[in-house]
């Protein structure tokens, strides 16, 4: 099965940036459709769909740091980390998680040697992949080495019904990739580290909420130095809710202190189990969400339930 590409949508930016878009399709051993466990109609007549999300900053694969210490600041992200990307499939596979969204993936430069690293655990997993650049269009950051292999990407196992790409207006960092699945719409973002910035990145995010037909959940790294109390207005306007209601910080992983990174959801979704587990394969921890999407039967639909 081929992802059906869309960016058309009424929201998203970029359309002459088609041929840019790095994207593929890994089929998986078993049909995505038998990866969903579907829990028996209840008697208002609704399907319950239980699915899992894995949100991780993977920081390029890098891990904490070299082993080498480099005399030219910045220098350890020049080099890759080959046995710390398969730590990380290791563990990724381990949770069997049927959605992935990640934050700086490094999709094929000098620095992995040219491997994608979107394509390589989706690989391990079964899952399709979809990927991109994460900076601007316009950004001269599309043309430098390296840079231009930046991105954020989902790993998915469901059926996929399409993706758009949809770019903030302000901030380096604008990409979002919005995931449509049958029964909700998953958007990954990754907000700019300047506060003002942020503030207009979630004005257009609530935009993009509202607008969807479909149950919502919002993932990412939303770099909120001031952790949830940060994003409490823009939750409010757009009916969402944080699956880590206990507020656990996930930066940096060795010492965690800082709330960045968050799976919000809206109505639609019931949110069964959540975890941060306690690993060091990059500077973030990985969040881990099980939720139910809620589906009426037919039988429902057609008399009225």
């Amino acid at each position: 099965m081929h992802l059906h590409l869309n960016v058309a949508g009424p929201y998203s930016r970029g359309f002459g940036f088609a041929t840019k878009q790095c994207r593929s399709s890994a089929p998986g051993p078993t049909p995505p459709s038998e990866q969903i466990s579907v829990k028996p109609p209840t008697r208002s007549g609704t399907l319950n769909l239980a699915m899992r999300l894995l949100l991780y900053n993977i920081r390029y694969g890098l891990g904490l740091g070299t082993a080498v210490h480099w005399p030219i600041p910045g220098m350890g992200y020049l080099v890759g980390n080959r046995a710390n990307l398969q730590r990380i499939i290791d563990f990724i596979k381990a949770q069997d998680p049927d959605i992935v969204g990640l934050v700086e993936v490094d999709t094929g430069s000098i620095r992995t040697r040219r491997v994608n690293q979107a394509e390589a655990i989706g690989r391990a997993l079964g899952h399709y992949s979809v990927y991109q650049c994460k900076y601007g269009v316009a950004s001269v950051n599309q043309y430098l080495p390296i840079l231009r292999k930046q991105g954020n990407a989902f790993l998915a196992a469901p059926r996929v019904h399409g993706e758009r790409f949809h770019y903030f207006e302000k901030g380096i960092k604008r990409l979002i990739i919005e995931l449509e699945l049958e029964d909700c719409a998953v958007f990954l973002v990754h907000l700019s580290l300047k506060y003002r910035h942020r503030q207009r990145q979630l004005h257009y995010l609530h935009d993009l909420v509202v607008a969807s037909s479909k149950p919502v959940i919002i993932a990412g790294d939303f770099n909120t130095f001031w952790g949830e109390h940060e994003i409490y207005l823009f939750m409010k306007a757009a009916k969402l809710r944080s699956a880590n209601a206990r507020g656990l910080p996930s930066y940096p992983s060795r010492s965690p202190r800082k709330e960045l990174d968050f799976v919000l959801y809206g109505d639609g979704i019931n949110v069964t189990n959540f975890v941060i587990p306690a690993v060091s394969f990059s500077d973030h921890l990985p969040l881990i969400c099980d939720f139910e999407i809620e589906r009426k039967t037919k039988a429902a639909v057609r008399y009225g339930s």
